[in-house]
This record gives structure tokens, C-alpha cells and sequence, in this order.
């Protein structure tokens, strides 16, 4: 299916986005962050999802492969619609809902409109329990011991929250060497970490 979008901004309102590619307008479901970092008549380029059923074919696209693989895991999550999960985009980044789970945060979702508690909370135990299973499987117990003796407190939430955004234990060490783990904000640290991993 696609992969990405790119094209001219043909049209936006709150949740949608217009890309006209070669005289063709697609229709993409989006987050207001997303809608944020656009601008009518520019072009832009929206990572894609595809969803198709019975009676429609609904396309959904972010900015970010980082906010498209945060939607990816929302609506894999039982109670979890596409309108819930562009809700919670819409009110958070992708490093603030990483951050939100690692801290138990329920506020961070519970904000986002048609958001309650009880779903606030299966969204927080659901994405810890499946970020615990992949740092199983994608480290080493030692490789961890070195992750945890390389850096301090704030680098290792740093490093959780990337995990929670679906990074391996290795490539978010990887991304945060030369950031300043002691001075900076979990949130700033990931962020920075996102910008070295994208560029890679």
C-alpha cells in the first residue's frame, strides 16, 4: 500500500489534510500536530496508514514515521479506535506520550477529547507490557548492564521512552551519545535522539 504522500497542501481542517499529487487529491486523516507542521499550498510529505473495510477506504497520515508508529500501536490496542488514537496526537507528540507511559501519566491521554480513564489506563499497561517484551528480545542482559552503567537516570528514561516508540536498546544508546544526559530534560533528550535517528 503507500508508504507516503507527497505532494502540494491542497486543503486542511482540524483531523484532515488534502495532498494533491499530480492533479489527484488524496484525503488523509491526521492529528492536529500534524496539521501544525503544514502549510496550504506547500508541499508536504505524510507517512501513511491504509485502512480498508467493507464500506470505506480511509487513508491516515502524519508527519512523522515516529507519530505514525505511535498510531500504529494505539489502534492496536483493544477500545482503541482511529478517532481515539488521532485525538491522543492531536493533544500529544510522540515524545510525550512515551513519556506519559513510562510515568504512569494518565492526564497526558485523559486530556485528549472521547479519552477515559479506564482506556488512559489499558493504554498505559498495554504499551509497557509490549516495550518490555521487545528490550527482552532485542538485548542481551549485559548489553543492558552496559546501557545502564553508560548512562545516568534521565538517559535511561530517555532510552525507555524511545523503546516505548519501538527503538532497540542499542540504537537509542546509539542516538543519545553527545547529547548532555545530565543537563537536559527527559523530553529535550528524546527529541534530540529522534532528530539523530532520523538523519541516519
Amino acid at each position: 500500500m503507500f508508504y507516503y504522500l507527497d505532494g502540494v497542501v491542497a486543503h486542511s481542517e482540524p483531523g484532515l489534510v488534502v495532498i494533491d499529487i499530480g492533479g489527484v487529491g488524496y484525503a488523509c486523516n491526521t492529528s492536529l500536530v500534524t496539521l501544525a507542521s503544514i502549510e496550504k499550498g506547500k508541499r508536504a510529505r505524510l507517512y501513511t496508514y491504509v485502512h480498508v473495510r467493507e464500506d470505506a477506504f480511509d487513508i491516515y497520515g502524519f508527519a512523522t514515521l515516529e507519530e505514525l508508529s505511535c498510531y500504529k500501536m494505539l489502534i492496536s490496542i483493544s477500545g482503541v479506535g482511529p478517532k481515539a488514537a488521532l485525538s491522543i496526537l492531536s493533544y500529544a507528540t510522540p515524545e510525550q506520550l512515551a513519556l506519559a507511559v513510562i510515568t504512569d501519566d494518565e492526564k497526558v491521554l485523559t486530556a485528549a477529547p472521547g479519552v477515559g480513564k479506564k482506556i488512559a489506563q489499558r493504554i498505559i499497561l498495554e504499551l509497557k507490557d509490549k516495550m518490555k517484551k521487545e528490550q527482552l528480545e532485542a538485548a542481551s542482559a549485559a548489553g543492558k548492564a552496559a546501557v545502564r552503567q553508560t548512562f545516568g537516570s534521565r538517559a535511561n528514561e530517555a532510552a525507555t521512552a524511545l523503546g516505548v516508540l519501538g527503538y532497540s536498546q542499542s540504537e537509542a544508546s546509539e542516538a543519545m551519545k553527545g547529547i548532555d544526559t545530565e543537563a537536559l530534560p527527559v523530553e529535550e533528550i528524546v527529541r534530540l535522539a529522534l532528530k539523530k535517528m532520523i538523519r541516519n
